[in-house]
């Protein structure tokens, strides 16, 4: 997807998009790695300025403002003589290593222009599904945000494997989001806004606003941009659209020049609506940011208990184990086809569940213990899919 040559700004959307925005003091901004970046690697600094421009000015009306920021294995491609960028694991690694390093040097510099500090803030997925880092994650961000710093966030990709990565910055912004409880979410990237189909084509249109998923009805979604330094495209931002728009959080996307206008309010890009009430934060991190580490298989009347009832998982309901997991791992819970009906943080490692399996904590506890009355799942740890 990318930008028509010479297409129409939309002037009205209802005022919904000054609305959201201007109303908005908590504000989490993404920028992707070719919006940043040049096509052979390196930062282009004219675009860094005019981001760092127009996020100094929210800032400047005491507005608050995180920055997730792609770019790091981008910025280390050309000192690091890379043409393009790297497809295995560790070189994307060590580019990260360089880039990053670069890249919040390069904002520190910026920011400082406006009399703000910046903190780097690398988070793996570890870091927003497991309850302790969550929490600590959530307290780092709220105290720089406290202390009028910016917080910029992008993913560990010097130390995240396959297992532990978000996959793409689009998601975490979305998850970012969600965790500081932003009022809203403002995708910048190479395109203007989400169209119908490929903005080259006289019969593609733009959408101006996405109220649910009919809005979505028959639109044709690109992958990544031409620029081949990223990892994202549309398909990504339209599922953190959903992410954040799912936790009640208003959603702009437009491209990056169009950065001052969408942040003073001005009908630009497309405006998605937040579509609930705001879920309880933690399990909408368990539902949109964990990876499950294995299958716990319920038998019908635990499917019953768990999802009609709202209930914890007891030993009992449970017929099979799959998966290598330790105790605090999100696992799913499937019923009688495999289909995942839940999803939870299990209290047991794997090895430990097969001898369990079909018996009542009240047997488990006078044949093993007390510390076996425990639920496999319990229903505050809980999030049904």
């Amino acid at each position: 997807m990318g930008t028509r040559a010479g297409a129409p700004t939309a002037t009205t959307q209802n005022g919904r998009v000054r609305e959201a925005v201007t109303t908005a003091r908590r504000i989490v901004v993404k920028i992707g790695s070719s919006s940043l970046t040049t096509t052979s690697g390196g930062l282009a600094d004219e675009r860094v300025e005019a981001l760092v421009d127009a996020l100094g000015a929210l800032a400047a009306q005491g507005r608050e403002v995180v920055l997730v920021s792609s770019g790091a294995i981008a910025a280390g491609l050309a000192p690091l003589g890379l043409p393009r960028r790297p497809r295995d694991l560790a070189t994307q690694q060590a580019a990260a290593s360089v880039g990053q390093g670069l890249l919040i040097g390069r904002y520190a510099a910026s920011f400082a222009r406006h009399g703000l500090t910046v903190g780097q803030v690398l988070l793996t997925v570890d870091d927003v599904t497991r309850r302790a880092h969550y929490r600590n994650a959530y307290r780092t961000l709220r105290k720089l945000l406290d202390l009028r710093a910016v917080p910029i966030v992008n993913e560990n990709d010097t130390v995240a494997t396959e297992e532990i990565r978000f996959g793409d910055n689009d998601r975490l912004a979305a998850l970012v989001a969600a965790l500081v409880h932003a009022d809203l979410l403002v995708l910048l990237s190479d395109v203007d806004a989400l169209w119908t189909g490929d903005p080259t084509r006289p019969e593609s249109t733009r959408i101006a606003e996405v109220r649910d998923e009919q809005d979505l009805a028959g639109v044709s979604i690109g992958g990544a941009g031409r620029a081949g330094v990223g990892t994202g495209g549309m398909v990504t931002k339209v599922e953190a659209a959903r992410i954040a728009t799912g936790f009640g959080i208003p959603v702009v996307l437009t491209a990056a020049p169009l950065a001052p206008a969408a942040l003073a309010g001005e009908p630009v890009g497309t405006l998605f609506h937040p579509v609930r009430q705001r879920p309880t934060a933690r399990l909408f991190w368990l539902a949109h940011a964990t990876s499950p580490r294995g299958r716990l298989h319920l038998d019908p009347g635990a499917v019953q208990a768990v999802v009609g009832r709202r209930k914890s998982l007891l030993p009992a309901g449970i017929t099979a184990v799959d998966g290598a997991f330790t105790a605090g791992d999100p696992v799913d819970l499937v019923d009688t086809s495999g289909a995942p009906v839940a999803r939870g943080l299990v209290n047991y490692d794997a090895i430990e569940l097969p001898g369990l399996l079909g018996r009542s904590t009240a047997d488990l506890a006078a044949a093993l213990g007390p510390a076996y009355e425990r639920e496999v799942v319990h229903r505050d740890d809980l999030v049904l899919l």
